[in-house]
């Protein structure tokens, strides 16, 4: 139990710390202190308000009404005192939240994007689900609960020490005999207090210790769930024309039904805690009224005396039972943590083995990009190609062929350097500027120019030259759409989103260009005409092609075959034209 208390700290530091300890440290510190400050102005106003009570109802209870005019303008002050601090102290809080949450989103952008991590991940570590969600969602549920939590439990400690001393005071001396032997408890409210809390505080933790890992795969499952809501968006027209709705709606169900499987144990396991929590807190509303009212009827304790004693005994009792009464807040917050704990070793793991070797990318003085005594694997370990000395070097457009799954779009990963899997170097040219362009061409949501332009930022580009790029590559009726922004996965046909990949191949001009089946949606008289255009119009840029069709042979001149037997590794071999 204690060795996993000092991992969660220790996690949970790991969290904690960068943000603290960021260029932004001193804003974040001072911000912090001025919400300390404030949260505990306001136990200082509940003290105040405390000794008001037993004035208030002394005043009433001597019948004196000067006395009550005058209690009811100091309470007034008072009031408007704690409003004024509470509405701050949240007003604060909540800056304070999204400047951290701003921080910590853009270190984790920072780190799943750089570098590449997020495509390690994706290959390679199956048990780190949804990222996206993570940090989208679990970011700011981790600043959420863990500042309200903190600043609640420092509320409830400087509540505990003022309002302890209040009621020791309060209380006077309990004595009774037991078996014969006279007893004397000092202050026994507070002693009643705290067994009260403790109680309290073990029973809640024995009822809801499950809502823990329930509160992580909730987090889990919702994700999953809207994940695939997304993807049937976003695969509408395959769907479509596969009549696949009664498979989608089964696996969507399927999905919904173990989120509605997981809530449904989380609501039989709150209903448990409610039961006692709600228990637990009317108990102390009359609680210590009935512990006091001996005092009172003998007449050693006045009314207000009575009502401040109550309010004080509930302060204290609120205090010590901050644990019974945020349980659910904090087993969220344990599941958050987690789920950020693995992410975050996750991602260490992808760049730790980024910087580990297997196949490294290395820029070269030359102008090829070569492979030496490199060995192409899958992700888990299986050799895939293992070529002798091999170098694709600047000039004529060169045709990869090969069987289907002998690995040659694994190979273009490669020589792009984002796969690491394998040993041995892949040399790039130094300073050599490379496009590659998948079969599925990679649309972003935004506006036309920035599809057009992209990777680049549109600012480098003219508006006319994109309208001459989009008339090259038969699209000339988008030209006066370059700033309409849709989602232009969804918005165009395949053949078109191919279109649109050449047509930033052609404002992006770069020195080698690898197209992976990047025309296998238009007919061939069009791929002809698309090999034609980039060859006129990047007449410096080598063109590097996967591809099946006879058409591509005829317009590639030198071709490089990845033969591959069943079982045993792939190999690369310059073959005649």
């Amino acid at each position: 139990m204690l060795a996993k208390m000092r991992q969660f700290l220790k996690d949970l530091w790991l969290l904690t710390r960068p943000y603290w300890y960021s260029e932004e440290r001193w804003a974040a510190r001072g911000l912090l202190a001025v919400i300390v400050a404030l949260n505990l102005g306001l136990v200082w106003v509940s003290v105040l308000i405390n000794r008001w009570q037993n004035d208030f109802y002394n005043t009433l209870e001597g019948r004196d009404l000067p006395g009550f005019k005058y209690q009811l303008a100091k309470f007034s002050l008072l009031a408007a005192a704690y409003i004024v601090v509470a509405v701050y102290q949240l007003y604060l809080n909540q800056m304070l939240q999204i400047r951290w949450r701003r921080w910590l989103t853009d270190h984790y952008l920072g780190r799943w994007i750089g570098e590449r991590t997020y495509y390690r991940i994706q290959l390679a570590d199956r048990t780190t689900d949804n990222p996206d969600q993570r940090i989208a969602d679990d970011l700011a549920l981790f600043v959420d609960k863990t500042l309200n939590l903190t600043l609640g439990l420092l509320s409830s400690v400087v509540t505990l020490v003022s309002f302890v001393v209040i009621l020791w005071g309060l209380s006077g001396t309990l004595e009774f005999e037991l078996a014969g032997v006279a007893v004397t408890v000092p202050g026994y409210m507070v002693w009643v207090a705290l067994v009260y809390a403790i109680a309290g505080t073990w029973l809640i933790h024995v009822i809801g210790r499950p809502l823990v890992p329930l509160n992580f795969s909730q987090q889990k499952l919702e994700a999953d769930f809207r994940f695939s809501l997304v993807r049937f968006r976003e695969n509408a027209e395959a769907i479509a024309l596969y009549r696949g709705e009664d498979d989608e709606i089964r696996g969507l169900r399927r999905r919904f039904g173990a989120v509605f499987d997981n809530w449904w144990e989380i609501m039989k396991r709150t209903k448990k805690l409610m039961w006692f929590r709600s228990g637990y807190n009317q108990i102390a509303i009359i609680f210590p009224i009935l512990v006091a009212a001996p005092r009172f009827f003998s007449g050693a304790l006045p009314l207000g005396g009575l009502m401040q004693t109550s309010s004080a005994f509930g302060q204290v009792q609120d205090a010590l039972s901050w644990f019974v009464n945020s349980y659910t807040q904090l087993a969220e917050w344990k599941a958050t943590v987690d789920r950020l704990t693995t992410f975050h070793d996750a991602m260490t793991r992808a760049r730790a083995a980024g910087h580990a070797g297997g196949l490294a990318a290395h820029a070269s003085g030359g102008a090829a990009y070569a492979l030496q005594d490199a060995r192409i694997d899958l992700p888990d370990g299986t050799p895939l190609i293992a070529p002798p000395a091999t170098e694709i070097a600047p000039g004529a457009p060169v045709l990869v062929t090969g069987a289907s799954g002998a690995g040659k779009s694994t190979l273009f990963r490669a020589l792009a350097g984002i796969w690491p899997f394998g040993r041995g170097r892949v040399l790039q040219p130094a300073g050599a500027r490379a496009l590659f362009l998948p079969q599925k061409p990679y649309l972003t949501v935004g506006t036309l120019r920035e599809q057009i332009a992209y990777p680049a930022d549109v600012a480098e580009f003219t508006d006319d030259g994109m309208r001459e790029a989009l008339a090259a590559v038969g699209l000339p009726h988008f030209a006066d759409r370059l700033d309409e922004s849709r989602h232009w996965a969804l918005a165009l046909s395949g053949g078109e989103q191919q279109r649109i990949a050449i047509a930033r191949a052609l404002v992006n001009r770069p020195q080698w260009l690898f197209l992976d089946e990047a025309t296998s949606a238009l007919d061939e008289a069009s791929e002809r005409k698309l090999y034609a255009l980039l060859a006129r119009q990047l007449p410096d840029t080598t063109l590097v092609s996967i591809g099946h069709r006879a058409t591509l042979q005829a317009l590639h001149p030198r071709r490089l075959e990845v033969r591959r037997e069943p079982g045993a590794a792939g190999t690369l071999q310059w073959t005649a034209a």
